[in-house]
């Protein structure tokens, strides 16, 4: 699957193309603002894009009234071809946000089922109960998401609400052209829609799911999804640098990716965020600023598929408010600045060390505050080496070998040791067998 080597960037267009929140139906062709992207992507060498909902709805994209016309707010689904058909032209894939598990109250089936209620041909595309009621006295409950009462749960099992979604994602796949999907909460659609959904589509359209917690295998196997989203190392990132504990996250990324039979995801691919459109950004919740180029190196080293949030990569910050528009930022000017350089060099090294798309994990040496882990397949051996603290420390474990510093070209045998600078990042890769 192409989306093993690849780096992808999240950009959630209704902010970043600085629409307004409510839809105001007023025709605007904004999504070619997405198109400026695309010389700073080619600079990274971004391969994909990865855009959160744009089809038409009420107001963030996930309350969908229409799946098959872009939002108003947007632009129509002519501007949509141009953009697609220009970031390809310049090689960078895209992916769409595919919200299947509900709709906004605007969809054209749950209107009718408003307006003829039992009689209504759509009233098995839900889960209505014309017993109850709810507080927009529509006179039937109806099972929503999470308590959202303004997103429509779909009836998954119903044969004719999936004929209808796979006649969207054909859709989508004919007129735009697109690369795969972000199956926007994976954990709680229906896995024979899964298993429907990925027997239809061809092997090299990339589906991706939003999965919280539990065992990803259930989501993310030869039969369903291609990826999921690892919010267990999202959350061991930004928690082990803050609280000056690598144990943390090297217990997952052993857990997940180790050698050991009882390890969860060993080969698998999982997509690996340090940020996105949902929580609040890395560089708002890391206390010590200084660590946001070993946060970064982590996550292009660690096994799986990493994402960079649009602006993350300079350093913007940004916490959550009530409708999350402060995560998600118009983008005015492209900044570029020291971490975005390093983040350009980690994405050169993912693209050209199959270690990191393929190689397996395994732990070196740690302690609190400084950590060694190395990424091997049959072509090359990496470790990656880092020091969290503001000080100078060595850090002791058992393991030699001839090196190459990837960053400097110097040439280094280690034994047992390795002393570290303050916050220093070092990426080694091993160039003869142990001495005697």
């Amino acid at each position: 699957m192409w989306a093993n080597e690849s780096v992808f960037y999240q950009i959630y267009p209704f902010g970043a193309c600085g629409a307004p929140f409510e839809n105001d139906h007023v025709l605007e062709h904004r999504i070619h603002k997405l198109e400026d992207f695309i010389p700073h992507l080619k600079k990274l060498k971004i391969d994909c894009i990865m855009l959160n909902p744009i089809f038409e709805s009420r107001t963030h994209g996930y309350d969908t009234t229409d799946f098959k016309t872009l939002d108003t707010r947007l632009g129509t689904n002519e501007d949509l071809k141009e953009v697609v058909n220009q970031f390809h032209e310049n090689g960078i894939q895209i992916i769409l946000d595919a919200v299947f598990n509900h709709v906004g109250r605007d969809f054209f089936a749950f209107q009718d089922v408003l307006e003829k209620k039992w009689d209504s041909p759509y009233k098995d595309w839900f889960y209505i109960d014309f017993n109850g009621n709810n507080h927009y006295n529509d006179g039937f409950w109806y099972q929503d998401w999470e308590g959202n009462d303004i997103l429509v749960k779909l009836n998954l099992q119903n044969s004719q609400v999936v004929e209808y979604i796979l006649s969207v994602v054909d859709f989508w796949q004919e007129e735009f052209n697109i690369d795969g999907l972000r199956l926007d909460v994976a954990y709680c659609l229906d896995k024979n829609f899964l298993q429907t959904l990925h027997n239809h589509v061809c092997r090299d359209f990339f589906l991706l799911g939003e999965t919280l917690h539990g065992d990803y295998n259930q989501w993310m196997n030869e039969n369903m999804l291609d990826s999921v989203t690892n919010y267990e190392c999202y959350k061991g990132l930004y928690s082990s640098f803050n609280s000056a504990n690598f144990y943390e996250i090297l217990y997952s990324l052993n857990r997940q990716f180790g050698k050991d039979p009882w390890c969860l995801y060993t080969g698998k691919h999982l997509f690996n965020f340090v940020d996105n459109h949902d929580v609040e950004r890395v560089a708002s919740i890391l206390e010590d600023k200084n660590q946001l180029p070993l946060i970064y190196t982590m996550l292009f080293t660690m096994p799986g598929i990493p994402c960079i949030y649009y602006g993350s990569e300079w350093g913007m910050e940004g916490t959550k408010n009530w409708n999350d528009t402060d995560l998600r930022p118009e983008i005015k000017v492209f900044e570029w600045n020291e971490l975005t350089d390093t983040i350009q060099k980690l994405i050169h090294l993912k693209h050209n060390h199959s270690a990191l798309s393929y190689g397996d994990y395994t732990q070196i040496g740690i302690t609190n505050t400084a950590c060694i882990y190395q990424r091997q397949d049959e072509k090359e051996c990496l470790w990656i080496c880092m020091n969290m603290k503001s000080v100078v420390q060595t850090l002791g474990f058992n393991g030699q070998g001839n090196f190459i510093d990837m960053e400097t070209n110097e040439e280094l045998y280690i034994h047992n040791a390795l002393e570290f600078k303050p916050y220093e990042i070092r990426i080694l890769k091993k160039v003869s067998v142990i001495r005697n």
